[in-house]
């Protein structure tokens, strides 16, 4: 028998009239080039994504044509995040921090024909001008000076409003609305494809209280970049539930993002943890300097959440909750809290159990492969983690060679190594591709990562495994210091070593520390360890 139920489709229109009509009045905040704030609202980017939507159709988009955009975090890319599919259109976010054969690449693979471009980014887009199919380019005039000669004014674009009669177009709401491409650091980037039903479905699983747990009364900082990873879908959840958006545009400075949080009294923010690094260190600093509402709570994802960190930020008024995903995921896969089944447990097991990888989002299937073939559930058993469910791809954009990432009965392989445990928790162990393998043995780069930087003196810290002749592999930690440390660094290898020592076996331990600078990062503020294999290759093991 089948169901009374309206067959009403999930589609990203729903959402934009629902912000477009509750929610007119709450306020979509965008710094801009010069520092200062925009002040909009979601009434206004309603009307404009309206309007954009019906300039694009007079400019002759056809359904599933792409159109990319090459902006910031600010309230134009909101508008193309709703407008493009409201004309029929796949909004395609390109990375602006890849080089410019990088995105002549995606841009030529995604067939983009449109581009939405910051007037500040005019030089990046400069570098691939005339290499792929673009035929049109819109600039936003983010920083009040006049659009380049040669390229076409966005605000003309939206500036005539949507006619009385525009309609949505008639789509499924398993056609394609976004599209995003993989980083790239595990070989050539991948496009993903996201339909509208699954941005609706990931909409309402990351609002939950378990998942990001954000409101209609929150006001969230989004710090994770529009441009990456479906912005881990802040921006449709954000405007399905009316929560007041504030947008970073170009400055992701620790300073910066902490004068955003004070001054807007936000209660929520999302970043990977070097920023979450960055902002604790600025907060213990300057003590008293900006203040951090009781309410506030944030999530940590990207990258390994270290203990220390989640300790560390909780004792400057910062409650970090853990997730992980991927952008095959729309992104969001897991977040991690403590069940109320285990609220028996001490202080520092709950600290870890909230560091983990955590529980998977409602309609996400998590199982991990061991390679004999058989699934592990003991929280011990190392294996690859796969997925499923209805925000999960199931092929990349025209990319039939990579189907080898997907198994015979179904599930996305991700390529990390993990645990799960009888309690449902994922422990992400490494990714496959930075799990140490010495003598036939595995060793967690993460985990020797997060001891390392719950020492007091250490900034960041991050493992990598270097060829050896005779263990295949073997670790070393690239240590930054914290400024003003008094501590030598022959004094702070030792500490060091006795703290790791006391939680690793012997063959564990990193077979050498080195201080550098920096850790290289990725386009998305992650630690690139490529980068590091590649500047230690030649290291010269002792014995």
């Amino acid at each position: 028998m089948r169901g009374t139920m309206m067959p009403f489709p999930l589609t990203l229109f729903s959402i934009l009239e629902r912000a477009g009509k509750l929610f007119p009045k709450v306020e979509i905040v965008s710094r801009r080039p010069d520092h200062s704030l925009h002040r909009s609202t979601y009434g206004e980017m309603y009307r404009r994504a309206r309007a954009l939507a019906a300039g694009l159709q007079r400019a002759g988009l056809k359904p599933g044509d792409r159109v990319a955009t090459l902006s910031w975090n600010h309230r134009e890319h909101v508008e193309a995040y709703f407008g493009v599919p409201a004309a029929g259109g796949i909004v395609h976010t390109l990375n602006l921090r890849l080089s410019g054969d990088e995105l002549t690449q995606i841009a030529r693979h995604a067939g983009d024909r449109f581009l939405i471009l910051d007037d500040v980014l005019v030089g990046s887009y400069e570098k691939f001008r005339g290499k792929c199919p673009i035929e049109r380019v819109w600039v936003v005039p983010t920083s009040g000076k006049s659009v380049p000669s040669g390229y076409e004014n966005y605000e003309e674009l939206v500036g005539e409003p949507a006619p009385s009669d525009f309609r949505y177009p008639e789509v499924d709401e398993n056609e394609a609305a976004a599209m995003c491409y993989t980083s790239g650091t595990t070989g050539q980037p991948k496009g993903v494809a996201y339909s509208h039903r699954a941005l609706v479905l990931h909409s309402l699983a990351v609002s939950l209280v378990q998942g990001f747990e954000i409101g209609q009364g929150d006001t969230a900082v989004v710090i994770v970049p529009m441009f990456h990873a479906n912005c881990w879908g802040l921006p449709q959840a954000a405007a399905m539930l009316g929560t007041k958006l504030v947008l970073p545009g170009p400055y992701l400075d620790p300073v910066s993002l902490l004068e955003l949080i004070d001054g807007e009294r936000a209660t929520y923010a999302a970043a990977v943890p070097t920023i979450w690094m960055g902002i604790a260190e600025q907060l213990e600093t300057h003590p008293g300097k900006w203040e951090i509402s009781p309410e506030f709570h944030a999530t940590s994802g990207g990258a390994a959440t270290p203990e220390a960190l989640i300790e560390r930020c909780e004792r400057l008024g910062i409650e970090l909750r853990c997730s992980w995903g991927m952008t095959e995921m729309t992104p969001a896969g897991t977040t991690s809290y403590v069940k109320s089944t285990l609220d028996g447990l001490g202080p520092q097991e709950k600290l870890r159990v909230r560091s983990l990888a955590g529980i998977p989002f409602p309609m996400v299937e998590a199982r991990v492969m061991t390679p004999d073939g058989e699934a592990a559930w003991d929280g011990k058993t190392p294996g690859e983690l796969q997925v499923r469910g209805p925000f999960v791809a199931e092929s990349y954009y025209n990319m039939p060679e990579a189907g080898d990432r997907w198994t015979g009965d179904g599930w996305f392989r991700t390529g990390d190594v993990a645990t799960i445990d009888a309690e449902g928790y994922v422990r992400i162990a490494d990714r496959t591709k930075d799990v140490i393998k010495s003598g036939g043995e595995w060793i967690s780069s993460v985990a020797l990562e997060n001891v390392l930087m719950g020492h007091p003196a250490v900034k960041e810290a991050a493992v990598v495994g270097l060829p050896h002749p005779k263990w295949q592999e073997r670790p070393l930690a690239a240590v930054v210091k914290k400024d003003g440390v008094g501590t030598s660094e022959e004094e702070l290898r030792r500490e060091l070593v006795a703290l790791l020592a006391a939680k690793f076996a012997k063959w564990q331990l990193p077979d050498a520390i080195v201080f550098v600078e920096a850790i290289p990062r990725t386009s998305v503020g992650k630690f690139m360890k490529s980068r590091l294999r590649e500047e230690f290759k030649d290291w010269k093991w002792e014995g």
